[in-house]
């Protein structure tokens, strides 16, 4: 503990003498430092899809400078510190806690996030789905949307229901596309994405971390594609996409998903 203690006093007190004497430093606002957050928690999160751990510590390093950063400079206008933040936190965890700081008895995880979300709306918030981020990432926001409504008791018995709902919304789809308009073939399109998106969630699978893989897995392969093309001297806009084909299965064989 005391070495634990001693880390933070002292990124406390490199905190302090960087505002006080770094030009840089010395200049930034809440504001300024919002997207470099935005920047620093993407970082992070492609540091946990790779699995580097070296890389995960010097993001959450990265990330842990911006909260004593952002407490700084709410300090220097007296609003709060970084003290206020940490009990802030603190009194919010044992109060949301109350099965391990009370005398509530939970008999598994989902009890846990229900009363979770019964002890917020019962802090001042008038929806369940009001600490959303509006700015979240679309599929993001739609399992948070998911998770949340579920803490609740509001969700689908089972993974069988949802998948029916998936099939349902397929069909809704084609009827749309067959029909033509654009705004209700978008509307029905994003009822699939969001049923889907349930669906993951039965299925114990997080949507944005499975697209991006295969966002990853797809782009690793283009890659090696476009190189054995060079390494033919052709060009890909001179070739037909069968031709292209034959290219993209070399590609696959040489590069393959270890976690599939």
């Amino acid at each position: 503990m005391q070495e634990k203690t001693e880390a933070f006093s002292r990124l406390i007190t490199i905190m302090d003498e960087l505002r006080e004497k770094c030009p840089w430093d010395k200049k930034q606002t809440l504001d300024s430092l919002r997207y470099l957050t935005i920047e620093e928690m993407y970082e992070l999160s492609d540091a946990i899809l790779d699995k580097d751990m070296k890389e995960i510590k010097k993001e959450l390093g990265d990330v842990l400078l911006h909260i004593v950063f952002y407490s700084r400079i709410a300090s220097e206008t007296n609003d709060f510190d970084i003290s206020d933040v940490i009990h802030s936190l603190c009194d919010k965890l044992v109060h949301r806690h109350p099965h391990i700081y009370g005398d509530v008895k939970v008999k598994d995880e989902v009890e846990v996030k229900r009363n979770w979300e019964l002890l917020k709306l019962k802090e001042g918030r008038k929806s369940v789905l009001e600490g959303v981020p509006k700015s979240l990432p679309a599929i993001v926001k739609s399992f948070r949307i998911q998770e949340k409504v579920r803490g609740i008791g509001f969700d689908w018995d089972n993974k069988t229901q949802v998948w029916d709902k998936v099939l349902e919304e397929i069909e809704e789809l084609k009827v749309e596309v067959k029909k033509g308009d654009v705004d209700r073939i978008e509307s029905e399109f994003g009822d699939v994405l969001f049923a889907l998106t349930n669906y993951a969630r039965f299925i114990d699978v997080n949507p944005e971390d499975a697209l991006e893989r295969t966002n990853i897995r797809f782009i690793k392969r283009f890659q090696i594609m476009e190189n054995l093309l060079n390494e033919d001297h052709k060009k890909l806009d001179d070739m037909t996409l069968s031709e292209m084909d034959v290219y993209w299965e070399l590609a696959k064989a040489e590069y393959y998903d270890p976690m599939i």
